[in-house]
């Protein structure tokens, strides 16, 4: 006969494979009384989980929804399938990366060794659609997550946009996710300064079981703040744009947080930039309105050389 925390998780585990169960049906199940079968379904209610019973000769029990939500258990082929699921939400922008990641951390951490081999199976074996965005490494995206999560300095080998790579001790803060990329904000212990660092870039090490304090940053301020730092660090050509459309008009087709300055009721400026100042170019006439480029020379070549694909491509071939 099983113990009883041991039967408590068989009968649980009973209870969400199939709807409908009768008293006798889980007591034979389970090689105990119906009476005992009772007392383990108060002690399930008691730990939260909402079991309704029917009474009567035929009555029976239901686990059923409730309004808060309880530990499940799965299976390892249903424990395997979240993973692969959760990791791939993280990698697309559906709204809820950061939450998918943070949910993926705490399945991983304690994931079987020979689940986490079938989960790394299933990511191995999977190619990415050319021209789709790039794969994320989620074991790193993983191992960032969790250190944040359990308040653990994190230490990782980090390569800088010309190749340079060094050691970085770090409290890490929050991760953020922009467009195909993944941000860290982290406080850099060797240069008692906040710092970000683009994930694709870190090679994390041997957790270092050093515990912190988190630092105080307001929660709304943490985008605003990496992207603040991404737009001075990361791009290569910076420009500013006089935009012919009120302000509230243009945040509402740029997605990515930037800085738009109103310029009377029909305009405003906005300064942004790009390791592409072609792909800036054709990202911009996706917003539908006439732009002037203020400052940027990159920028305004790219205008150029854009209205000239445009301008041959509008040009009509006889027919022969």
């Amino acid at each position: 006969m099983l113990e009883t925390s041991a039967r408590l998780l068989e009968l649980l585990s009973l209870l969400q494979v199939r709807r409908d169960w009768t008293s006798a049906e889980l007591a034979g199940r389970l090689e105990v009384s119906t009476r005992t079968v009772r007392a383990d379904i108060g002690k399930l209610r008691s730990l939260g989980y909402p079991v309704d019973a029917r009474p009567g000769v035929a009555g029976g029990y239901r686990l059923a929804a409730g309004t808060a939500m309880p530990p499940l258990l799965l299976d390892d082929d249903e424990a395997v399938a979240v993973a692969v699921g959760l990791g791939v939400v993280a990698s697309r922008r559906l709204g809820v990366e950061e939450t998918s990641l943070t949910a993926l951390a705490k399945l991983e951490q304690v994931l079987p060794a020979r689940l986490r081999h079938r989960v790394e199976t299933v990511r191995e074996a999977t190619s990415v659609v050319p021209g789709a965005d790039p794969s994320l490494d989620l074991s790193v995206l993983g191992s960032v997550a969790a250190a944040i999560r359990g308040h653990e300095r994190l230490r990782f080998d980090y390569t800088t946009p010309g190749g340079t790579a060094s050691p970085r001790v770090t409290e890490p803060q929050r991760l953020v996710s922009w467009g195909p990329r993944w941000y860290l904000l982290a406080w850099d212990l060797d240069r008692d300064d906040w710092r970000v660092f683009r994930v694709d870039r870190l090679v994390p090490h041997a957790p270092t079981g050093a515990r912190f304090r988190p630092r105080t940053i307001p929660e709304d301020a943490v985008v605003e703040y990496v992207v603040g730092r991404v737009n001075k660090a990361a791009w290569r050509y910076r420009a500013r744009v006089l935009v012919h459309a009120p302000a509230a008009e243009v945040a509402a087709k740029i997605l990515t947080p930037l800085d738009i300055e109103e310029v009377g009721e029909s305009a405003c400026r906005v300064e942004l930039g790009s390791d592409d100042p072609d792909q800036l170019a054709l990202w911009m006439t996706q917003l539908g309105v006439d732009v002037e480029v203020v400052e940027g020379d990159e920028l305004a070549a790219a205008f150029e050389r854009l209205a000239t694909r445009f301008s041959r491509a509008a040009r009509r071939q006889p027919s022969p």
